[in-house]
């Protein structure tokens, strides 16, 4: 089936680096949540600009990883944080988040303005055990480690 057949269009992005069960739980309750499930992935370039690293996993290796999880039926790259224009070219009803941004200035306006194209913003549990950033500081904790014992 067809995109364009579809009853409900959902999209979410990320980085997607380190690829935990965070991220598995979002996609999979996305896909609860739509007929036909797009994932932005988050250029090098992009989440550098914005966090100031470069993702470890390189972002043609993240796009693969994600275009292989099951619930996902199509993966584009996210090169802009402008999520209306990823509306303008997309066409989604639905747009994944995790509640963490909930109530933030950001996503409260995002919500009026996709409200006005009748897009819905479904927010989803964060997992506060495991993300990226912690998977992140483990290793660079473990690379330390190890350099002070050469």
């Amino acid at each position: 089936m067809q995109k364009k057949q579809m009853k409900t269009i959902g999209y979410t992005t990320g980085v997607y680096d380190l690829f935990h069960i965070g991220h598995l739980n979002l996609l999979k309750r996305a896909k609860l949540e739509c007929d036909y499930l797009i994932v932005g992935v988050t250029t090098d370039e992009l989440s550098e600009s914005r966090k100031g690293k470069r993702p470890i996993i390189p972002f043609v290796e993240r796009m693969e990883i994600v275009e292989h999880i099951r619930f996902v039926d199509e993966v584009v790259p996210q090169t802009s944080m402008d999520k209306m224009e990823a509306w303008r070219n997309l066409q989604f009803h639905k747009m994944f988040v995790g509640d963490d941004w909930k109530g933030t200035e950001k996503w409260n306006r995002l919500e009026r303005d996709f409200d006005k194209v009748g897009v819905e913003i479904v927010y989803f549990p964060y997992t506060k055990h495991t993300s990226s950033t912690k998977l992140r500081a483990l290793i660079d904790k473990l690379m330390k480690s190890r350099e002070c014992k050469t």
